[in-house]
Formats: C-alpha cells, sequence, structure tokens
C-alpha cells in the first residue's frame, strides 16, 4: 500500500497564516474600541515621522564695503534634534585678515523634540499590540478582569503624556523659529555690525512640516483622552456599576 503523499513546503506558509489571520475578529474595527486604536496607531506615526524628519534652511547675504568685495551667500541647514548649537555656518570676514570664520547656531531645542518623537514611537508600539490583543485576543480581553484595567491606566498616561509633549514642542518650535530666522542670524554675525558692510535676509526657513506635526500631537493627546471612556467601559469598574443602576432603577419601579 502506497503512504499518502506529504504536504508540500510551500503549503505550511499558507496555513500557518491561516490560522493566524483567521482568528482575527476584523469585524471589532467598527466597533469604538478597535477604530479608535487604529487612529492612535495612525496618528502617533504621522506626529513622530513628521517632527523627526524635519529639516530647513535658514542664510543671509553679507556685501562687505568696497567695489572689489563680493556679496557673500550664507546657507545653514538645521533639523531634528535641533541642537542648533551645534550646526556650524561660514561667515565672511570682511577685514581681510582670513577668508571666513565659523560660527554656530543659537539654541539646543532637543528636549522637547526627542520627548516628543520618543512618545510617538512608544504610543505607535502600544496602540500596535493593543489592537492585535483586541482583535486577536478579544475573549481574554474580557475574561481577565486586570488587562482592561491596565489598559485604561496606560491610556490615561498616554493621554496626559501627549498634552505634556504637544504644548512642550509647541514652545520649543517656536524657540526654534526664533533663533533660525534670518534676523537672528545676522545679530550673531559681528560682521555685520562693521562699517559699509550690508547684511540682509536670505532664505527663510519653510516650518511647515513642524507645524504639523505639533497638530499631530494635539490630535493624539485628544484621540487618547477620548478612548478614556470606551476603555473604562471595558473596566469592572463600569460593569459594577451599571447592575447598581439597575437595582436601583428596579427599587424605583416597585415603589
Amino acid at each position: 500500500m502506497s503512504e499518502p503523499a506529504a504536504p508540500a513546503a510551500g503549503d505550511k506558509g499558507p496555513r500557518l497564516q491561516d490560522r493566524v489571520l483567521g482568528g482575527m475578529r476584523w469585524g471589532r474595527l467598527q466597533e469604538p474600541l478597535g477604530f479608535i486604536k487604529v487612529l492612535e496607531w495612525l496618528f502617533a506615526i504621522f506626529a513622530f515621522g513628521a517632527c523627526g524628519s524635519f529639516s530647513g534652511e535658514t542664510g543671509a547675504t553679507v556685501k562687505c564695503g568696497g567695489e572689489t568685495k563680493e556679496m557673500s551667500a550664507i546657507s545653514v541647514q538645521f533639523g531634528y534634534p535641533f541642537r542648533l548649537y551645534q550646526v556650524p555656518f561660514e561667515m565672511p570676514d570682511c577685514e581681510g585678515e582670513s577668508e571666513t570664520r565659523t560660527l554656530h547656531l543659537i539654541g539646543d531645542f532637543s528636549a522637547p523634540a526627542e520627548f516628543f518623537v520618543t512618545l510617538g514611537v512608544f504610543s505607535f508600539l502600544y496602540a500596535m499590540a493593543a489592537l492585535v490583543l483586541y482583535l486577536r485576543f478579544h475573549s481574554l480581553y474580557g475574561e481577565n478582569k486586570k488587562l482592561p484595567f491596565a489598559d485604561f491606566c496606560v491610556t490615561v498616561c498616554f493621554a496626559f503624556f501627549w498634552l505634556v509633549a504637544a504644548a512642550a514642542w509647541g514652545k520649543g518650535l517656536t524657540d526654534v523659529k526664533a533663533a533660525t530666522r534670518p534676523a537672528s542670524l545676522i545679530a550673531a554675525m559681528a560682521v555685520c555690525q562693521g562699517q559699509d558692510v550690508v547684511c540682509n535676509a536670505g532664505t527663510t526657513p519653510a516650518m511647515g512640516l513642524a507645524n504639523i506635526s505639533v497638530l499631530f500631537g494635539f490630535i493624539n493627546f485628544l484621540l487618547w483622552a477620548g478612548n478614556c471612556w470606551f476603555v473604562l467601559k471595558e473596566t469592572s469598574w463600569q460593569a459594577q456599576a451599571a447592575p447598581d443602576s439597575a437595582a436601583e432603577q428596579g427599587a424605583i419601579d416597585k415603589q
């Protein structure tokens, strides 16, 4: 008698994939608890991506006195993590002692920017893990009373941290704009204080992407704050409150 043929190696992949994906309850994405987790996951990517990938350029022009002197254009690139004091640029020397002098931008705004990006990464990871738990192991989420309570505590913490991070990064971005505008660059160059030296503003930084990152930060705060209510409904607190309310209503009806 011939033995049954062994399954091909290529069949194991699809079967394992069907086992994993088959247990996913995709319909729960239509429920508020699942849908808002998807939004948290997406907007966390938008927030840390917009801030972490930002780069800008500022500049100025310097025209030394004398007909033989040429105009010098200064261009300075800066970006995340906004340690501006580490960003060098060359200042022309109109006195002729040397061709250029190396200066640096002023300020260090890395703390609020890095906190904002780090919070976005952790929010992305937690939202993805919570989403998998809710879709694939929802029975465990409902049976284990500690999981909804832990989810509620973490959600409250993320909501608070997003408010702090968005406000801190908004203030930090305002300081970055002040430190990188062409007028600040001109004020930092001693050569512009000399006679017969004309300094004009050059490239003005485009801060649109950075502004959007602050907006995404406040949107994340609203999402996590709103999610607190939906997670609270899954905890034992809400489950205990519901029977108590029903008992009170029944006592009123009997009267």
